[in-house]
């Protein structure tokens, strides 16, 4: 099978193609797993941090991706969920221990970064780690729901946020863009505030419906109840902290943060950013509850994500526009 693999740990600034193209045999599914016939994978910020090393492959080389949609093709023994030809989908989750807080298991297996990923034409996973994708999506705006849709999900129930409550979204690239939408759902009553570098970016912010866009440095007209950061960086959560409520909570979904600008943790204030019972809050990882959850609500919506596409073999092209931004919407892969 024709498939992209990290086969070293660099940096994108020094090599602008960081995948290489291979031809691997195809993968066989084992007892309970189900092979899939890859159709679309999206193209995720986690990716760069795969390669760049900030949460690197326990061994290489490896297929990247983990927002991955496609058609069952081959069903292991004793796997007995879907049939052959049933649309299904992959996210960060490949396996863990199947408990509540599967997040957070020694067990948790990644997706693209552990096993083989959907940078390819085919790929195995467990059948409990395997969605069902509604009917109301094509492929391409279905694989950032897996990821992007998912882990958004979560960090917005991590917020504890009411409805009528303000949130603020900061950064608002693939996973911001869904979770505007999402709360247009589940939160009727409550307003958005984005907080964007990008001029565009805060453009496409108010056509989905966010009350206020403004830059990462600005505030609010009123202070927020609870802002997700969806950056790699550290200067939105530092801003991000002025612009909460007493006793609000910023939810950071990001796996790791770059260190190029983390001396602007030194702007802190305890008085300004942290006094008055605020709360920061990561998010680790994605449940496979969180997926199952999460892909009705996105059909009842629907959610309709906005996505750019791109070949298998322009991968290298794809992860860096995405490391240079700006990014309107999503990026994916088309394999099939």
């Amino acid at each position: 099978m024709r498939a992209m693999v990290i086969d070293r740990i660099v940096s994108l600034a020094d090599d602008e193609a960081p995948l290489a193209s291979v031809e691997l045999p195809d993968p066989e599914p084992g007892p309970g797993e189900v092979r899939i016939r890859v159709s679309a994978c999206g193209v995720c910020h986690t990716e760069l941090d795969e390669i760049e090393g900030r949460t690197a492959p326990p061994r290489l080389p490896v297929v990247p991706g983990h927002e991955i949609v496609g058609r069952v093709d081959k069903i292991g023994k004793s796997a007995t969920r879907f049939a052959v030809g049933d649309r299904v989908g992959v996210g960060w989750i490949h396996a863990s221990s199947g408990e509540p807080d599967e997040n957070l298991s020694p067990d948790f297996e990644a997706t693209g970064r552990d096993v083989d990923g959907g940078y390819a034409e085919y790929m195995t996973v467990p059948e409990t780690y395997a969605y069902p994708i509604p009917e109301v999506f094509s492929d391409a705006e279905a694989a950032p729901l897996l990821c992007a849709g998912g882990v958004g999900y979560r960090a917005l129930r991590l917020t504890g946020l009411e409805d009528g409550q303000r949130l603020g979204l900061t950064g608002f690239g693939g996973s911001a863009h869904i979770v505007l939408q999402i709360l247009r759902q589940t939160h009727p009553n409550s307003e958005v505030y984005v907080f964007a570098r990008d001029a565009d970016a805060r453009e496409f912010a108010l056509e989905l419906g966010a009350v206020w866009a403004g830059d990462t440095t600005d505030r609010s007209p009123k202070p927020v109840h609870a802002i997700i950061d969806t950056t790699p960086a550290w200067k939105p959560v530092v801003e991000a902290m002025a612009n909460l409520v007493p006793g609000g909570r910023l939810v950071i979904n990001a796996i790791r943060k770059e260190a190029g600008d983390k001396d602007y943790l030194q702007h802190l204030s305890y008085r300004k950013h942290l006094w008055l019972e605020k709360e920061i809050k990561t998010v680790a990882n994605v449940t496979h509850q969180d997926i199952a959850e999460f892909l009705p609500i996105a059909a009842e919506v629907p959610l309709r994500p906005q996505v750019e596409t791109y070949r298998l073999e322009e991968a290298n092209r794809a992860l860096l526009e995405l490391k240079r931004g700006p990014v309107r919407g999503a990026k994916v892969l088309l394999i099939d």
